[in-house]
């Protein structure tokens, strides 16, 4: 699977997890050149508190278009050290 924003591959890996129909990459499969913390945080009934990236790439920002659960619940531990995406971000296989 591949996650591709602005014409940039942002990241690549066999080794997805679909949860609630997005993809959670690993953490090593995302380019860390194009993270950007963010202070946004939701929470999740089932899965926990959630923190975000923005995504930039030359020099256009995708605002919290990434998010990740640094502790999820143990309902969803599958996903802990991953990061999915949205709000434009295209994933395709």
């Amino acid at each position: 699977m591949r996650a591709i924003w602005n014409g940039a591959v942002i990241a690549d890996s066999d080794d997805t997890v679909v949860v609630e129909g997005n993809h959670y990459f690993p953490r090593d499969a995302v380019d860390p050149a194009v993270l950007r913390e963010s202070s946004t945080k939701t929470t999740c009934p089932w899965k926990g508190e959630a923190s975000y990236f923005s995504i930039e790439v030359d020099g256009q920002v995708n605002q919290d278009a990434a998010w990740y659960y640094p502790t999820p619940k143990p309902a969803a531990a599958e996903i802990e050290g991953r990061i999915a995406f949205w709000r434009g971000v295209t994933v395709t296989g």
